[in-house]
């Protein structure tokens, strides 16, 4: 069972946590990992792109010449590809680009992307995560004893506004709840930030 330090909003260690190795410990499956994001990525698609092709665009509906006998290459229709104003060849159309990943991949694929943290040691587990006000500058400074000015996911267990809110304006701060938390954010974030709030209820649900 993995053991963490835990610390308080002034970046100071004040104990320790163990992490369930269900969820903190397990074996990591790059694949399911790549799969994941690739899942998340593609259903974030609006897939809305369309060009005409050369039976949609309109006019080219007379042959341009004869046949024979011009000394020219002979045409259809002004409205083919090689046309200026012609339609596009291979035009793209509207598709949906999403695809389905069951439960257990995608649960293992989040349990991978948090042990792999674990093991880079790249997790932080707060006591606590409170403001007392809206204040940026506070956060950024709660960010800085921690050592995490760069790309932090910020996970809270639950939605407090002056939190998110804080941290909104912070480019290099991402905050997300433990029933919001995906692979790709996971992955992409430098340091992963829990409270324990966060990590007793991620354990809850994933174990």
């Amino acid at each position: 069972m993995a053991n963490v330090s835990v610390y308080n909003m002034e970046g100071k260690e004040v104990g320790s946590i163990d992490l369930n190795d269900a969820i903190f410990g397990v074996e990591v499956n790059e694949h399911l990992v790549h799969l994941a994001i690739v899942q998340q990525l593609a259903n974030n698609r609006q897939g809305t792109q369309k060009a005409k092709t050369r039976s949609e665009v309109s006019g080219g509906g007379r042959k341009p010449w004869r046949q024979k006998g011009t000394g020219h290459a002979r045409q259809g229709s002004t409205r083919s590809p090689q046309w200026t104003g012609g339609g596009v060849v291979f035009a793209p159309v509207p598709r949906d680009y999403s695809f389905k990943m069951n439960q257990k991949e995608k649960r293992a694929a989040l349990k991978s992307a948090l042990t792999d943290k674990v093991q880079n040691n790249k997790l932080i587990v707060l006591d606590e995560l409170k403001m007392d006000e809206f204040k940026t500058k506070k956060f950024a400074e709660v960010m800085n004893n921690l050592k995490a000015t760069r790309k932090a996911l910020v996970v809270v267990a639950e939605n407090d506004a002056k939190v998110v809110k804080s941290a909104k304006n912070l480019a290099e701060v991402k905050t997300a709840l433990t029933n919001t938390i995906n692979v790709y954010d996971i992955v992409n974030a430098h340091t992963l930030v829990l409270t324990k709030d966060a990590v007793a209820k991620i354990e809850e649900v994933y174990a």
